[in-house]
């Protein structure tokens, strides 16, 4: 019989229970049990039969995956049913309620801790050989949950591995890497690097990098503070707090980031740029772009973390509709002038730019890159980083591209006259060029490039589109309600502009799959401008934004807050998070 090691729960028992209370029928019951005797998995029961995916016929078509079936296994024995978010935990007292050896045995984990009662995660419903004796010991009430058995036994190994790492790491051998000053950040730059290779260095910085993978997160940043140093990662836009260190042991995570990074582990007076190249544990490689900063307190260190899959994604997952795809796409696909992307960092730019370098990278073109720095290694791409420190920028970059017979020019950033003047040469001579600008919207880039030094002839002469873009938050499809219409927020989102008011909107709820943020992935908002003889009819050495907005507007074009609506009427977003990016404030006329 298939049954765990510590609990007398066994798979027959659990489907039995599952059919008499009609959640599956006697077929489903015997095919899972057919099943899971022929793939012998292994893992608690709960998790075995969620791993077959089986289609409740008498709960409206449910999945039930291991959390389903755990929360119903917790309310069966009526146990407080928790999913631990491991953002929230905090590893220091929760590793210190009972050792791992005992936590392991009795396949128990402390997943809350307060001076009223300590929550004690479970396995086994029916086990309370250890209850008294560590009642005893932490003199304070016990609170028995119910967890997924998968995330406790995970977490067991996670967390006390953690714990072990960072006293591990607390040792003598790092004391001199303590940081509290920029004078004595100065000081340890001469410090040798044997520290950062510490063992439980290297498996703090593992499980971080696990972590974040594990957690979907963009960024990984390590900040250091006078005595102590926070660990928070970024998800969905938003940064949350995962750990806090000791400034010392923070010091040799940061210089272990640096040594993965081929980057001067001795310096640590200036800014510094590497990146790492990875693997998540099923397999996926994942690019990891590094950027340090000397602070007051020591070295702070962002991670960014760029996902190949996002390649693969389509123009309708990133949020575009089918009509700014087919525009876009329209103006990428031509053979000579300039395409543009607007918004400012944290936008979404080089999803969007990679995306489209990918469709349109045949094997019939020859596609070259300058970047700063290159954001990820793609193959179809050939692909040139700027050094600054060998005078290697944009504008020489784009001079030696010139050479290489490209057909497309892709520029990381147009920030300057001298850039600006290569790309319009590049354009002229028979090749396209698509690039990035600091913008609030796509109209402003015209008059951003007058700014820079271009003159209107020969933007008129080179310019295709804008196209401009923000990044808004995705409601959580597990647990966002359902609410009237907001008749104020939509007219202020929508004024000026006629759109119907939705039938219905949606807010955030807050549920253990969204952290209670009712967010969960985000999604595009975008706002073509394309050149034709009307805009170009008012591009002059005196033009402003507004009229060619105006005109642009004559001509069909779609302003940021619009195509955010678009959005809160399909249910995929709210009023306050498009206006949070995209207000009218910013693109009044």
């Amino acid at each position: 019989m298939l049954k765990t090691a510590h609990s007398k729960t066994d798979i027959v028992s659990i489907l039995s229970q599952l059919e008499k209370m009609e959640i599956i029928d006697a077929t489903q019951a015997k095919e899972a049990l057919t099943k899971l005797r022929a793939s012998k998995p292994v893992g608690h029961p709960l998790n075995q039969i969620g791993s077959l995916k089986i289609r409740s016929k008498m709960r409206r078509n449910q999945i039930l995956t291991g959390e389903v079936l755990s929360e119903w296994f917790a309310e069966l024995h009526q146990l407080p049913y928790v999913r631990i978010d491991p953002l929230k935990i905090n590893v220091d007292q929760v590793t210190s309620v009972m050792s791992k050896a005992f936590a392991i045995r009795h396949d128990i984990l402390a997943c809350d801790v307060n001076k009223n009662e300590v929550a004690i995660a479970v396995i086994d419903p029916d086990e309370q050989g250890w209850e008294a004796g560590l009642t005893h010991i932490l003199r304070r009430p016990i609170k028995r949950v119910f967890a997924n058995p998968e995330t406790v036994r995970r977490l067991q190994h996670e967390l006390y591995n953690l714990s072990h790492s960072i006293k591990g790491a607390s040792g003598e051998s790092l004391q001199n890497l303590k940081v509290s000053n920029l004078e004595q950040l100065l000081e340890v730059g001469k410090a040798g690097d044997i520290d950062a290779n510490d063992q439980h260095v290297v498996q703090i910085v593992d499980w971080l990098l696990q972590y974040a993978f594990a957690e979907r997160a963009s960024d990984i940043h390590v900040e250091p503070r006078r005595e102590m140093a926070n660990i928070r990662l970024r998800i969905d836009g938003v940064l949350h707090q995962v750990y806090e260190m000791p400034a010392n042991i923070a010091a040799a995570v940061t210089a272990r980031f640096k040594i993965l990074g081929r980057m001067d582990v001795a310096e640590r007076r200036k800014p510094l740029d590497g990146r790492i190249k990875t693997k998540t544990p099923n397999g996926l490689e994942i690019e990891l772009r590094l950027s340090t900063l000397p602070t007051a307190f020591g070295e702070k260190l962002v991670a960014r973390i760029f996902d190949p899959t996002v390649l693969l994604r389509d123009f309708k997952a990133l949020g575009l509709d089918r009509q700014t795809e087919k525009s876009w796409l329209q103006m990428a696909k031509q053979s000579t002038g300039i395409v543009l992307l607007t918004g400012p960092t944290g936008s979404g730019k080089t999803t969007t730019l990679y995306t489209t370098l990918k469709l349109i990278a045949t094997s019939e073109v020859n596609v070259c890159t300058i970047e700063d720095p290159i954001e990820m290694v793609e193959p179809s791409f050939n692909q040139m980083q700027v050094h600054h420190d060998i005078q290697l920028d944009f504008a020489s970059g784009i001079r030696a591209l010139l050479r290489q017979d490209p057909d497309i020019i892709m520029i990381g950033e147009i920030r300057d006259r001298e850039t600006a003047e290569m790309a319009i040469q590049a354009s002229l001579t028979g090749h396209l060029v698509i690039s990035t600008l600091h913008t609030n919207d796509a109209s402003s880039a015209i008059t951003r490039l007058q700014d820079i030094g271009v003159p209107p002839y020969l933007i008129n002469a080179t310019l295709l589109g804008v196209m401009a873009q923000r990044l808004v938050r995705t409601l959580c499809p597990h647990c966002k309600v359902a609410i009237q219409p907001d008749e104020a927020g939509w007219r202020e989102l929508t004024v000026g502009f006629k759109v119907p008011l939705p039938k219905l909107m949606f807010e955030p709820g807050g549920c253990d799959e969204c952290r209670h943020s009712g967010y969960s992935g985000r999604v595009g908002i975008y706002e073509l401008l394309e050149v034709d003889s009307d805009i170009k009819a008012l591009v002059s050495e005196q033009c402003e934004v507004a009229p060619i907005k105006r005109q642009a507007l004559k001509n069909g074009m779609k302003l940021l807050r619009i195509s955010g609506a678009k959005k809160v009427m399909e249910g995929q977003t709210t009023i306050a998070e498009v206006m949070r990016v995209a207000s009218p404030a910013m693109e009044e006329l």
